[in-house]
């Protein structure tokens, strides 16, 4: 077909830009050529346009290309055609846009109206992207055994549709641990333990990374107390023939080792059983702990700050404010023991919309009496007595501090 082409008043052609950027299988992209009188972009620099999606909500990236610099910005649906519209009136350029369906071409006339030229096509559409590409530590279309077996790709290397939160998951961790690397010891077998390991996931993803990736001697214990998971995991484990990789169906309290470890990991133990991980982590003077819990519960009927009783009174309020004050009192506890503490967002999974993670690093540099100060006051203005002191209780005399590893 010929291409067609219709003036259009910008009236007009913001409703003809905010149906068209609306459809998510009809928009591919737009670009946006500066001309002289451009105040946006350089003279010979040029903007792009793309749907994302962050975060589940579709946005529109703006990429500007000006003297070899690249900036980004993105804007919702209504921001983005009013950007749009300013970039046409202010640049004098040409806004090219692709569609599935089209070729289109924006010229701004003098008359302060749009000449739009439409050419006809055929493109497939193209998926949202994500604000940005991940490079991830497993990457997709890279065949890995453990991660097919586990149900999470197939034997092309291809994720499974449905499985790919938990591949996601399994990623964040390993950035998580990667940034962590530099105060594990730097030669040597390292030691980790998986607390509550359930069907390892992470602990298989653990032991490829440091074994595989890193090239690391590594002997990674999982504990779990259901013996079908603890079963099937050994057997995966020597399947795979990764030696430094067993399981073992103990709980977390009655769990021990005659060697020290680097690295401990408690993702989604429920409830006080990231406090029996916690504790045995630090009673085991682990280097890193990484910690992210689930389903904190202990402190609901604890809570009695007089001055907030107000927010207390509500149930959904009480259940959220328990969560945080049992993650805050548990970071704060390990400061107490020597650790600096961060708390991150970790991904959601299918536990909770979203998660903390807490990281503690032993330091030499904590001033734990102070620390330990911070945390009794913390856990008097709530009048609580958390699990996580009765497993690590507070010492009667001023700390002796830590020595770096």
């Amino acid at each position: 077909m010929p291409p067609s082409t219709r003036t259009l008043s910008f009236s007009e052609f913001r409703t003809y830009l905010t149906n068209l950027l609306e459809a998510d299988a009809l928009f591919v992209g737009a670009t946006l050529k500066g001309q002289d009188g451009i105040n946006i972009t350089d003279p010979n620099g040029s903007a792009l346009v793309q749907p994302v999606r962050i975060k589940e909500q579709k946005y529109f990236q703006f990429a500007y290309h000006n003297f070899q610099k690249v900036t980004h910005r993105n804007l919702p649906l209504f921001d983005a055609v009013e950007h749009l519209i300013e970039l046409v009136r202010t640049s004098n350029g040409r806004l090219n846009i692709r569609t599935t369906q089209s070729d289109e071409q924006v010229i701004l006339l003098p008359e302060g109206k749009v000449r739009l030229t439409v050419r006809p096509t055929n493109r497939r559409p193209a998926p949202l992207t994500h604000n940005r590409a991940k490079n991830y530590i497993l990457q997709e279309g890279h065949y890995l055994p453990f991660l097919h077996a586990l149900g999470i790709m197939t034997q092309s290397g291809q994720v499974i549709p449905s499985r790919y939160d938990k591949f996601r998951q399994i990623n964040r961790f390993l950035e998580i641990v990667h940034d962590i690397i530099e105060h594990l010891p730097k030669q040597g077998s390292l030691h980790i333990v998986d607390f509550g390991a359930g069907k390892a996931y992470l602990s298989f993803a653990l032991y490829h990374y440091f074994h595989s990736v890193l090239e690391r001697e590594v002997y990674l214990y999982g504990v779990e107390q259901k013996p079908e998971l603890v079963a099937f995991c050994q057997q995966l484990a020597e399947k795979l023939r990764w030696t430094g990789l067993s399981f073992v169906c103990s709980s977390i309290e009655a769990f021990e080792l005659d060697t020290s470890i680097d690295l401990a990991v408690s993702l989604h133990a429920c409830d006080t059983a990231t406090d029996d991980a916690i504790a045995k982590a630090v009673h085991w003077n682990a280097k890193v702990i990484l910690a992210a819990p689930c389903c904190q519960k202990e402190l609901y009927r604890q809570l009695n700050a007089e001055e907030l009783q107000p927010m207390l009174r509500y149930g959904v309020i009480r259940e959220r404010l328990t969560g945080l004050v049992t993650d805050t009192l548990r970071a704060s506890r390990l400061e107490a023991a020597g650790y600096a503490v961060q708390i991150l967002e970790f991904i959601e999974t299918e536990h909770t919309p979203k998660n903390l993670l807490i990281r503690a690093v032993r330091s030499p540099h904590i001033n734990r009496e102070k620390a330990i100060q911070s945390y009794q006051q913390l856990r008097d203005f709530w009048h609580v007595r958390p699990r996580i002191e009765k497993n690590l209780p507070l010492p009667d005399k001023p700390p002796t501090e830590i020595t770096a590893p």
